[in-house]
């Protein structure tokens, strides 16, 4: 079936070549560091949030599935809600302190932003 996944390929001129296997170029992903190399930065964000706060960590460096983990861990922990995705995680409301305690206790290197 992923041979034929058409959206794939658009903007892929035809081949006459009828041994022609079309191939994507695909990303490898970085390896997740270990807690201690990782340098986090938590920080507040209000902007097109209708007034709401969110807390955001960044700068987390590896596998989406590790920093999918690690928002599970937190969203547990804090009792909220958040997502994580672009290589940062989001929890609903302000829980700077509360967020970088728990990074720190888990060995992480994160420092309470603005």
């Amino acid at each position: 079936m992923a041979e034929n996944d058409w959206k794939s390929r658009l903007g892929v001129v035809y081949s006459t070549n009828p041994d022609f296997k079309y191939e994507t170029a695909r990303e490898e992903e970085q390896q997740t560091l270990p807690p201690e190399r990782q340098k986090l930065i938590v920080r507040i964000d209000r902007r097109q949030r209708a007034g709401k706060q969110v807390t955001l960590v960044e700068g987390f460096v590896g596998r989406s599935e590790d920093l999918a983990a690690l928002a599970k861990t937190l969203k547990t922990r804090c009792g909220v809600g958040g997502t994580a995705k672009d290589g940062e995680i989001t929890i609903q409301g302000d829980l700077r302190d509360k967020v970088t305690a728990l990074l720190q206790g888990m060995g992480y290197n994160a420092k309470r932003g603005n």
